[in-house]
């Protein structure tokens, strides 16, 4: 198959993006979404659709059948069927890296023919097949730690992608949690996570799992040697070998750190950080779910990836997701958007989101080295939704700002009784229908008690939070961030805008601690490190 390559042409120069754009002008831009409602009485069932499990309600959207077929011709004129088919054939369409991006190979079957020529992809079942075997001798007991004990305790060990994903999926699927074993995680660089943990961990049932591709990333080896140490004091040098395990594909770093060779799993080039939960990254969480759930969560995802790669575009999940919120960002001006989950096992959902979207498209440069012209990533943020009522949706309800909402509603408990999650799903369905109706006190009399309305949201139900349907969720988002960087012409999978500060940091180091001056010409770094060097 040919190499995908963009269209010279820029995204506002595209016929199908200026249609949108008078289509805007003309018509859409003084809707109501009321009116919409009025004008069409079966306009639910029209603007709604199912895939597997999730059903998605996008009818709270600004959008008509005209904006829809114009989307989908963006889509289209874009080039995104051949885009799709280039990601699963394992082109390499991480064009600044060189790379293929196979995150959909890791949840495949073999008989779904996803990018087998590619090197390492017929190691992936392999690979698996190992990671369930540890996963079920740890479980079993088989695996213990230095003293005999069962190892109940997994401490993840990684930062961004090597973090979020196994903490989110990790959090989301507590009801899956097996018995005795518990799950935490160790990210930031400045110690406390660790020291927090080391105070009520047992030594002799921890085992810690270190998530660095290189083995070399500062935040991850630090915490990572502070824990070695902490085995080291309370059980001996020798335990290292019993106490961690790694995914990582540095054979030498991890022979030097002691690493059990038993204890490594390996993954490829083109696992991105960001999309890296069903690999060996996704060790730690196995280790607490258990092999069968994990499986499980990667079937769920397979399943939104089958309909991401048959579904017509204009009846595709994640390519309505991403051009409702491309008509969102790029005409309508929204420069945020809201996730709010009403299940609170689902509580890290919008930080991992976070990184997945803000990550990926928070670009500014075309993959042709050119500037972009239109806005690209919107900025991410929520809590889970009974909370957030409580703090940030008098800004949603009644502030200046246009931010749309993804509303995420399980409609049974995940661990509370059903009658509490009625009222969650009962606040979900009043906060969504509120945002669009709008309220004015004493027809309009009382200013400061009027909510305005006509404020888009989008809502996806699934029945219950599995590891199935979490599998399914995240593709669903993976693949909208893909849909997104297609239409702007952008690399979605480098991540080069987190080096700079990164290398920063080491070099200034030396001279935080005292041991060199500062060599940069920065006034404000300079006189913010002789007030470091002053207290310490």
């Amino acid at each position: 198959m040919p190499e995908r390559t963009l269209s010279d042409a820029y995204p506002a120069d595209l016929l199908s993006w200026q249609a949108l754009q008078a289509h805007y002008d003309g018509e859409m831009r003084s809707k109501s979404l009321a009116d919409l409602f009025t004008r069409n009485q079966q306009r639910f069932t029209g603007y709604s659709l199912d895939a597997g499990d999730l059903f998605l309600d996008y009818s709270k959207n600004f959008i008509n059948a005209k904006t829809r077929k114009l989307l989908t011709k963006l889509a289209t004129e874009a080039g995104l069927p051949a885009a799709i088919n280039s990601m699963f054939a394992g082109e390499p369409i991480n064009t600044t890296e060189n790379r293929s991006v196979l995150h959909v190979a890791l949840r495949a079957k073999m008989s779904d023919q996803v990018a087998l020529h590619v090197q390492g992809v017929s190691d992936i079942w392999l690979a698996l097949e190992q990671m369930t075997k540890f996963v079920n001798a740890v479980q079993k007991g088989k695996i213990v730690g230095h003293t005999g004990r069962k190892l109940t305790d997994i401490v993840n060990i990684g930062i961004g992608g090597s973090d979020l994903g196994p903490v989110m999926a990790s959090r989301a699927l507590r009801h899956y949690w097996q018995p005795g074993m518990n799950f935490h995680s160790v990210s930031n660089v400045d110690g406390t996570q660790l020291i927090d943990l080391t105070e009520h961990l047992n030594p002799e049932e921890t085992l810690f799992v270190i998530c660095s591709k290189t083995f070399t990333t500062q935040e991850t080896m630090v915490n990572a040697n502070a824990a070695s140490d902490w085995i080291s004091n309370c059980l001996g040098g020798d335990a290292i070998n019993k106490h961690f395990a790694a995914a990582s594909t540095n054979q030498k770093a991890m022979d030097v750190f002691g690493i059990n060779p038993n204890y490594r799993f390996g993954f490829w080039d083109w696992v991105g950080g960001r999309y890296s939960l069903w690999s060996a990254v996704g060790l730690a969480l196995a280790l607490v779910i258990g092999a069968d759930q994990f499986w499980a969560l990667l079937a769920g995802a397979r399943r939104m990836d089958q309909h991401f790669r048959t579904a017509p575009l204009d009846a595709n999940m994640p390519v309505l997701l991403a051009m409702i919120s491309i008509w969102n960002n790029n005409f309508f001006g929204a420069q945020s958007q809201a996730i709010l989950p009403y299940d609170n096992r689902l509580d890290r959902f919008p930080a991992y989101l976070q990184q997945l979207q803000m990550e990926s498209n928070g670009k500014s440069v075309r993959t042709d080295g050119k500037p972009v012209t239109v806005d690209t990533g919107a900025v991410i943020w929520g809590e889970p939704g009974s909370n957030a009522q409580h703090s940030f949706y008098q800004l949603l309800h009644q502030g200046t700002r246009y931010a749309p909402v993804d509303f995420i509603l399980p409609l049974s408990s995940s661990g509370g009784t059903q009658a509490q999650q009625d009222l969650a799903i009962a606040n979900c369905l009043a906060q969504s229908e509120a945002l669009m109706d709008g309220y004015k006190e004493d027809g309009g009399k009382s200013p400061h008690k009027t909510h305005p309305g006509n404020r888009p949201s989008n809502t996806i139900m699934m029945n219950r939070l599995t590891p199935s349907s979490l599998g399914q969720l995240v593709a669903l988002y993976e693949h909208k961030v893909f849909v997104e960087g297609v239409i702007w012409g952008i690399n979605s999978f480098d991540q080069f805008g987190v080096e700079l500060g990164k290398r920063l940091a080491g070099d200034l180091l030396p001279a935080v601690t005292g041991q060199t001056g500062y060599k940069g010409g920065n006034g404000s770094t300079r006189g913010l490190l002789a007030r470091v060097n002053k207290k310490q």
